[in-house]
């Protein structure tokens, strides 16, 4: 297997992974713009532009655009994050000409009729409202929110029912004209591909993209806080979070091992404590999300009303434990599982086209696994322990809640516990 990199002159990367034993091809094109790059009045029009793109261009329509894929045995998707957005394909090698088509249509040509256009809308106030009504996922807006508040980095990427709802197609060629630009865009594929060939497609398709990289993202601020929602659900859902580490930063890798750590499997400190051993929730774990210029590092677990004044205090406790105390034993676990993460992850055409194009986003080049695992191994126990330290006792602290919420500690007691001041407090 061998990656490969071209830039056309307007910008555009393509980065391919050639796996000649395949008989399939994963490819896409990742965008750099998401959530955090709309303003308050564009929130949710990401994620409703990945939607319209498949509804109709001025040579397919929408029944087409699904039609040609599937003919051929293919598939086609798309996803918003906070940062990206990515348009995907999977099909047999002899069919990536036509993908990329595809994929260039909906993205160049695309007509957002205003039809297709309220029907999208509706279907997007249904996923809103399912969201709301799904309280594992409403509390993670929630923190989100909270750990950002009033920045688009912390709005949710649905957007709102009054949001959704506004939008004019206007507003939608307005916003891809102003980030679907050349620098932003990445085309990658993996597996049955050739890289010269796919340069030549890109370079007639996608030659005539803006050279210019468009507006620039606001810089995040992680602030912390509170937020509880009582609502009638038979279990809490809670998650506690501290200001974590972007991609770039030193830091970024030793959190993803601390997280794996404490709440990254049944062997995590946090699973045998709270789970096996006090019984207090069905599942707990710990997460590190890292942006381009910030981060979070998070707890999340649900639990019935009887348990939830004990669960907070218990995983605190194991927080600061983690801050005196890590063994080796501990370290090279929790190494070997981010290693097979990433080793079973070059298996799989689909997680290496993603994976690579967020590298070329993120980093300007793709990044070698064997880097990758050598920046683990510089990982000492000592330096988490340090990181340990300075995360859960230097950081303020955020905490969201859903459902019943007797008990829990509130951010300023939370804060206490682990002998740091919240600015509140310290007035």
């Amino acid at each position: 297997m061998s990656v490969e990199v071209s830039k056309l002159a307007n910008g555009l990367t393509i980065v391919t992974e050639t796996m000649p034993h395949l008989e399939s091809a994963s490819l896409g094109i990742w965008v750099k713009a998401g959530a955090r790059n709309e303003d308050v009045s564009q929130h949710g029009i990401s994620h409703l532009l990945e939607h319209m793109a498949f509804k109709g261009t001025r040579k397919r329509t929408a029944a087409r655009i699904a039609e040609e894929i599937e003919n051929v045995g293919g598939e086609v998707n798309a996803a918003t994050s906070v940062e990206t957005t990515a348009f995907y394909a999977r099909v047999l090698k002899d069919d990536v000409e036509l993908a990329v088509d595809i994929l260039n249509d909906i993205l160049v040509n695309s007509v957002f009729d205003e039809r297709e256009l309220e029907r999208e809308q509706h279907v997007i106030l249904q996923e809103i409202g399912a969201a709301n009504d799904t309280p594992d996922d409403l509390v993670f807006d929630l923190f989100q929110d909270t750990a950002f508040p009033g920045q688009a980095i912390g709005r949710p990427i649905l957007g709102t029912a009054e949001t959704v709802s506004g939008f004019s197609s206007n507003d939608i060629r307005k916003y891809l004209d102003a980030h679907y630009r050349g620098p932003n865009m990445v085309l990658s594929a993996a597996g049955a591909v050739n890289h010269e060939k796919l340069v030549s497609l890109a370079t007639d398709l996608f030659g005539g993209l803006p050279s210019d990289k468009g507006p620039v993202e606001e810089k995040a601020f992680y602030r912390g806080g509170e937020t509880m929602m009582n609502r009638d659900f038979n279990e809490a859902q809670i998650v506690l979070g501290f200001e974590g580490r972007a991609y770039h930063a030193r830091d970024f890798y030793a959190s993803q091992l601390l997280s794996v750590i404490l709440g990254g499997g049944m062997s995590s400190r946090l699973f045998q404590e709270v789970r096996e051993k006090r019984g207090l929730c069905y599942s707990i774990h710990a997460f590190h999300w890292g942006f381009s210029d910030t981060g979070v590092f998070g707890i999340h677990a649900a639990t019935g009303e009887e348990d939830t004044a004990e669960l907070v205090p218990v995983i605190l406790d194991e927080l600061l434990k983690a801050g005196e105390m890590i063994s080796d034993a501990e370290v090279n676990r929790a190494r070997a599982q981010i290693r097979s993460g990433l080793l079973m992850g070059m298996e799989s055409p689909s997680s290496r086209a993603g994976q690579i194009a967020r590298q070329i986003l993120l980093f300007g080049r793709p990044v070698t696994t064997e880097e990758l695992v050598s920046r683990l191994e510089a990982i000492s126990a000592e330096r988490l322990r340090d990181l340990a330290y300075r995360t859960f006792r230097q950081s303020n602290p955020t905490i969201a809640v859903v459902g019943p919420k007797s008990g829990i500690l509130s951010q300023e007691e939370i804060a206490a516990h682990l002998g740091f001041k919240t600015a509140a407090a310290a007035e």
